[in-house]
């Protein structure tokens, strides 16, 4: 059996059915140990006030916000080259859930920098290019409501989401190519000495697996909606030319 018969619609439909109880389960066990064990199970997490909080879903949701959009370049890339359905009703359904993601980051980082910097935004080259990604995803999702035709609205929406890319790639590595930047380094790294102590690196970790399958399952259950509203807009086009 081929990868690409799991993506066809009716066998899509069938495992994603069977799979998003546990993944939903699974979402629920990550976030709610990784939360709780971050918020109230680390050094200071008797200080309301403390910002170290922030990071365990400031750093998830940033994660997800840039792999989301990555995850619609890659849905859309299958879309240019196969024309498949499901991988751009996929990408289609993604974008508002890594908006959701930029939007959280955002503002957690906005907590987190005004205590920090003393200013609640700073045109920083990393919280510039998310701010820039976040208007990609706004654009994104408008730009399938504003064209009728759905294939093209696909390809137009595909040609966005390569150019966004660019800034999907500069919010991850904007660190790197500005060291002047007010941001700080990545939490977690391949180097280990760049990494957050050990009693924060876990329960951050297990925040991480929360968000991304809070992710993956709240595309997968969006893409199904998608999948039937698709087979709904067929089924009325019948009925009209009939």
């Amino acid at each position: 059996m081929s990868f690409w018969e799991f993506a066809n619609p009716t066998r899509f439909m069938g495992w994603t059915g069977a799979a998003l109880p546990w993944l939903s389960a699974l979402t629920a066990l990550f976030l709610l140990v990784g939360l709780a064990w971050g918020f109230f199970l680390t050094p200071d997490a008797e200080r309301f006030e403390s910002t170290v909080k922030i990071m365990f879903v400031h750093v998830p949701s940033a994660l997800m916000a840039i792999n989301g959009w990555l995850m619609m370049l890659a849905a859309s890339l299958i879309w240019i080259v196969r024309r498949h359905h499901v991988s751009v009703l996929a990408a289609r359904a993604a974008a508002p859930v890594g908006m959701a993601m930029t939007l959280i980051a955002l503002v957690t980082g906005a907590l987190w920098g005004q205590p920090m910097w003393g200013t609640w935004w700073a045109w920083d080259p990393r919280l510039t290019s998310f701010l820039i990604l976040f208007l990609f995803y706004l654009g994104y999702i408008a730009l399938w409501e504003a064209v009728e035709t759905p294939d093209a609205a696909a390809d137009l929406t595909s040609v966005l989401c390569m150019v966004g890319s660019v800034f999907a790639v500069l919010s991850r590595y904007a660190v790197n190519f500005w060291s002047q930047g007010l941001h700080q380094g990545a939490s977690l790294s391949l180097d280990k000495e760049e990494n957050v102590a050990d009693v924060f690196y876990f329960p951050l970790l297990a925040c991480m697996a929360g968000f991304a399958l809070l992710f993956v399952t709240l595309t997968l259950a969006r893409t199904r909606t998608e999948i039937r509203e698709r087979r709904l807009g067929a089924i009325e086009a019948r009925e009209r030319a009939a």
